[in-house]
């Protein structure tokens, strides 16, 4: 039972952290419905941002970790407004796959630049909150395990709010449901898109800072296996479901997670697809989404 209880909780951190990149990806696609590749690249920049602010404070200290991580969230909010403006913005009317061929390069990009910047060779994250052990009977409980669950649940909490109870999240619904008439009410169109992809973009960093002390080798390929999980996730949920990207993380993670701990720990990758696959054979729009009726 104990052993359970231990992958358990190592799961949900886990999915805790696939959740927040999966919630960026399902933000953009509910309101643009294009998927921005280039977010699991933002997610490692959130985590390089960590790395050098996590040099400038004292180590392993509650209030230098929460301004390392508020940095990397304003950082990359920046970097996805500026991605949005600059590469997205003039593509917004053209056909979708030219959108979707140009963040594929966008990401490649950030990639090869990334390479160039930060340097190919892995980095040893600091330790930017404190750490303990904790021992529940034969259950051991990390702080940064506490800190990963605890600071996403927050977010997603915070996103919940955002969305639902402010008037930018009453004009991204708008959007979301139908821009033209968005747009004869009021709603100015381009500052609702730019601040989803800054919100989204905030989020990946805050997963790439908790993923980064975890697991605390950082390189700047560091986002491709993540991004595409918590793209997974998302699918899993129901892309362009909040909630069943929260869902979809948690639950991908904590799957991964078990099958790591088996025999078949070298097939925990197939076998998380192999799930998603055979959940979608029964629910195509996700475990949360919902069928929607396309006029042609």
């Amino acid at each position: 039972m104990s052993e359970f209880l231990q992958q358990l909780l190592n799961g949900l951190s886990l999915g805790a952290i696939y959740a927040l990149i999966a919630l960026g990806y399902t933000m953009v696609y509910g309101v643009l419905r294009f998927i921005n590749f280039a977010h699991s690249d933002v997610f490692m920049v959130g985590a390089f941002i960590g790395y050098y602010l996590g040099k400038l404070v004292p180590e392993g200290t509650l209030w230098g970790g929460l301004l390392v991580l508020s940095g990397a969230m304003i950082g990359c909010a920046l970097l996805g407004m500026f991605i949005e403006r600059v590469v997205y913005r003039p593509l917004r009317h053209g056909p979708t796959l030219n959108v979707l061929i140009t963040a594929i390069g966008v990401s490649l990009l950030l990639e090869y630049t990334g390479q160039i910047v930060f340097g190919a060779a892995p980095r040893t994250f600091p330790q930017i909150f404190p750490t303990a052990n904790y021992h529940v009977g034969s259950l051991t409980i990390s702080s940064n395990q506490v800190f990963v669950i605890g600071v996403a649940i927050l977010l997603m909490i915070a996103l919940q709010l955002i969305v639902f109870k402010t008037k930018i999240g009453t004009a991204m619904r708008a959007v979301s449901l139908n821009p033209k008439a968005a747009q004869l009410v009021g709603v100015n169109n381009n500052v609702v898109i730019s601040f989803t992809f800054g919100l989204g973009s905030a989020l990946a960093a805050a997963g790439g800072i908790l993923y980064a002390m975890n697991y605390p080798s950082i390189d700047p390929l560091m986002g491709v296996m993540p991004g595409l999980k918590a793209f997974v996730a998302a699918i899993l949920g129901g892309i362009g479901n909040i909630p069943g990207a929260a869902l979809g993380g948690l639950l991908l993670g904590t799957v991964e997670t078990f099958i790591g701990g088996s025999q078949f720990s070298t097939y925990k990758d197939a076998i998380a697809f192999a799930i998603l696959i055979v959940i979608l054979l029964f629910k195509p729009a996700g475990l949360l989404g919902k069928f929607t009726i396309e006029k042609v």
